[in-house]
C-alpha cells in the first residue's frame, strides 16, 4: 500500500491486507492511512490479497475511483475478494458470539459491544465494477500529471510490475514498482520481463537473504513421494494456495500422468476457491506461458484430465475418508491455517503410511510450520494429532525471485538508477538484500518503515 502524490492528485500502488495476529492486523487493516476521499486512482499489481485484499476498505469509505490493473487480474479479484468478505463476515460472527459468551458467563460491561466485519461482500462488488483492464505495454495517463505503463512481473497470473512517469518538477521522473518478482521457468507463468528504466525504483524482497533450490528437481520429487507413499498404500495429503500453486501442482501432474510416471490413483482438489480461480486459468492464454498453451492447443485442458476431480460440495469433501486405497488431495489453506485442509489433516497424519506434501513457505506460528519442523505433536482443531505420517517439502516452487535473481532482474535498469527503496520483505532479508545490491552495483538503498515519505 504505497501512496504516491504526483500533479496535485494522490495514488495508490496497490491495497492490500496487513496478515499477522488477528487484533494487530485488525486494526491496521481497519484504519487506512489515508483520507480515501484523496484517492484519485489504485493501481494494482496483481491479485494477491497481500497486495487487493483491503480495495473493499476503500469502496466502504466511499472511493469510486478507477482500478487499473491487467486483465487478469481483474478477472481473479473476482472470486478471491469475495471469498476475503466472506470470511471477514464469518470473523465477525465469530468474535461476536466470544462477546456475547463473555457477557453471559461473566458479566462483563462491554459484552454488549459487537464486531463489524472489515467488509463485506457488497463492498467486494463494489470493487469489481472500478476496474479498467489495462494491457500490457500500453502506456496509460491516470492522472492529470501521471502516466502509467506495466510489464509481466512473471509471479502470478496477469501480475505486473509498473513504471509511473512525472513532470511535475518539469523534468520526467519515472518511478518503477517492482510488484512481486517472479522466477524463470515457473510453470504456467511467463518468466518476468527485466526491470524497465527508471530513477528510481520500489523493490520487493521477500527472499532477499536467500537462494532457491534448482527448478529441475521439482518433478523428480513429486514423483519420488507420490510413488513410496502409494507404494506403502498411503495418501498424499497437500496443503496448496487456492491461487497459483494449486494450479502450478495441477499442471505438473497432468504431464507427470501423460508421460506415465506415476501410478494410477485418484487425484483431488478439494477447494471451492481453487475451482473458481482455475477457470480464471483457463480462460486468459494470454496471460500463459507456451509450455501451458500448448495442451490447448491440441484441443486438451491443461488443468483438467480423466483421473482429477474437483470437488466442491462439502459432503463430497467429506466422503474422501472413506475412499479405500492411495490418493493424491490437494486442499487450501496453503499454511494449513483454515479451510477443508484441517479435516484432512486431522484424518490421516497420525498414519505412518500417509505423506504430508508442504508446496511452499510455512510462517512462524502456523501449523504448516510445526508440521516441517517435525513436531511429535501438532495441533488441530485444539486437540493434539501424532506426526507420524512422512513429511516431505517442496519448496522449489516459490513464486518469489531470490536474492540472485533480484540482482539479474534490476540489472538492465542500474545505469539510471538514483537510488532503491526496499519494501514488502522483513528485515533480515531486506538489510541482506541492500548491502548485496550497494556491494555489487553501488546504489544507494533505503528500507522505509511504515509512513515514511520521500521527495523524488
Amino acid at each position: 500500500m504505497h501512496q504516491i502524490d504526483a500533479g496535485g492528485q494522490r495514488f495508490l500502488l496497490d491495497c492490500g491486507t496487513f496478515h499477522g495476529r488477528r487484533q494487530a492486523a485488525r486494526d491496521i487493516n481497519t484504519k487506512l492511512p489515508f483520507k480515501v476521499s484523496d484517492i484519485h486512482a489504485v493501481m494494482l499489481s496483481h491479485a494477491h490479497i497481500d497486495h487487493s485484499g483491503n480495495l473493499p476498505t476503500l469502496t466502504k469509505y466511499g472511493f469510486s475511483g478507477p482500478i487499473y490493473t491487467s486483465p487478469a487480474t481483474a478477472d481473479l479479484c473476482d472470486p478471491l475478494l469475495q471469498d476475503s468478505a466472506n470470511i471477514q463476515e464469518k470473523d465477525a460472527i465469530f468474535l461476536n458470539k466470544q462477546i456475547w459468551r463473555r457477557k453471559s458467563v461473566l458479566g462483563e460491561a462491554n459484552g454488549s459491544q459487537t464486531v463489524e466485519p472489515i467488509y463485506t461482500t457488497e463492498h467486494a462488488e463494489r470493487v469489481l465494477t472500478l476496474f479498467n483492464r489495462v494491457l500490457l505495454h500500453t502506456p496509460m495517463q491516470v492522472g492529470d500529471d501521471l502516466t502509467y505503463e506495466t510489464f509481466d512481473a512473471g509471479h502470478l497470473l496477469g501480475s505486473t510490475s509498473m513504471v509511473l512517469e512525472s513532470r511535475d518538477t518539469g523534468k520526467p521522473v519515472r518511478l518503477c514498482f517492482s510488484g512481486d518478482v517472479g522466477r524463470i521457468n515457473l510453470p504456467i507463468i511467463p518468466d518476468p520481463e527485466p526491470c524497465p528504466q527508471a530513477d528510481y525504483l520500489i523493490l520487493e524482497s521477500t527472499y532477499g537473504d536467500r537462494l532457491h533450490k534448482d527448478l529441475g528437481r521439482v518433478a523428480d520429487k513429486l514423483v519420488s513421494a507420490i510413488v513410496r507413499t502409494s507404494e506403502r498404500g498411503g495418501r498424499i495429503v497437500v496443503p496448496a494456495f487456492a491461487l497459483g500453486r494449486t494450479q502450478q501442482l495441477v499442471l505438473l501432474l497432468h504431464q507427470l500422468v501423460n508421460e506415465n510416471r506415476i501410478p494410477l490413483i485418484p487425484i483431488f482438489i478439494d477447494s471451492p476457491l481453487a475451482f473458481k480461480t482455475t477457470s480464471v486459468f483457463r480462460a486468459h492464454h494470454d496471460a500463459r506461458d507456451a509450455e501451458t498453451n500448448a495442451f490447448s492447443d491440441l484441443g486438451k485442458d491443461p488443468f483438467s484430465f480423466p483421473r482429477l476431480r474437483y470437488i466442491q460440495d462439502v459432503n463430497e469433501s467429506k466422503a474422501l475418508n472413506d475412499l479405500r486405497g492411495p490418493f493424491i488431495v490437494i486442499s487450501a489453506s496453503g499454511m494449513c491455517e483454515a479451510g477443508r485442509i484441517l479435516h484432512h489433516l486431522r484424518n490421516n497424519i497420525e498414519n505412518p503410511r500417509n505423506t504430508v506434501l508442504i508446496t511452499g513457505f510455512q510462517a512462524e506460528h502456523t501449523l504448516g510450520r510445526k508440521i516441517v519442523e517435525g513436531h511429535r505433536e501438532v495441533p488441530i482443531f485444539g486437540d493434539p494429532m501424532r506426526l507420524r505420517a512422512e513429511v516431505v517439502t517442496l519448496n522449489e516452487l516459490s513464486g518469489h525471485a531470490d536474492q540472485r535473481e533480484l540482482l539479474t532482474w534490476i540489472k538492465p535498469a542500474v545505469p539510471g538508477l538514483k537510488k532503491i527503496f526496499l519494501v514488502h520483505g522483513e528485515y533480515p532479508q531486506q538489510q541482506a538484500l541492500a548491502n548485496a545490491i550497494e556491494q555489487q552495483y553501488g546504489i544507494p538503498v533505503v528500507i522505509p518503515s511504515r509512513g515514511d515519505s520521500f521527495v523524488l
